[in-house]
């Protein structure tokens, strides 16, 4: 079904994209999330990253930050396998990224690891993440990563 000639597709992505990743934020921040919340968040995650991949500024970038905060939110709700399966996408999409998108890569492998009680895996990923955030030269994406990476031990 066509849209409405009336209706700005590409502003609906644009739209989307980022209410749906901040309405995720706002998720993930709350300290008493509900199981319905949970629920809410990996939506609010996969439509996220839905929305952007439509629009035709979606790059490498883009796609790292968005399937970081994908495997994340499974982190949160306790999904191991989804963590893991979505923190390895970042990690293939981060490949020639700088180094804080590269750690942040690992650091949702890490995450995803530990969740799985795979001590060995995290332990490797948040060594790789630690090497890479010695090399990001900003002092708040440093800060950020290396704080996140505090929360795994």
């Amino acid at each position: 079904m066509a849209p409405r000639a009336d209706f700005d597709v590409a502003a609906a992505h644009r739209y989307f994209a980022a209410a749906c990743f901040n309405a995720t934020w706002d998720l993930i921040e709350k300290e008493d999330r509900t199981p319905a919340d949970d629920q809410r968040m990996i939506s609010l995650a996969l439509a996220s990253m839905y929305h952007w991949s439509e629009r035709p500024d979606c790059g490498a970038t883009e796609r790292s930050v968005g399937y970081w905060q994908v495997s994340r939110v499974h982190a949160l709700v306790g999904l191991a396998g989804e963590a893991r399966r979505y923190g390895e996408i970042c990690r293939e999409v981060s490949g020639d990224l700088a180094p804080f998108y590269r750690g942040y890569a690992h650091e949702a492998l890490a995450r995803a690891a530990r969740l799985a009680g795979d001590t060995a895996a995290a332990a490797e990923h948040l060594a790789k993440a630690r090497a890479l955030a010695s090399g990001i030269t900003d002092d708040g994406e440093r800060e950020l990563l290396v704080a996140d990476l505090a929360t795994l031990g």
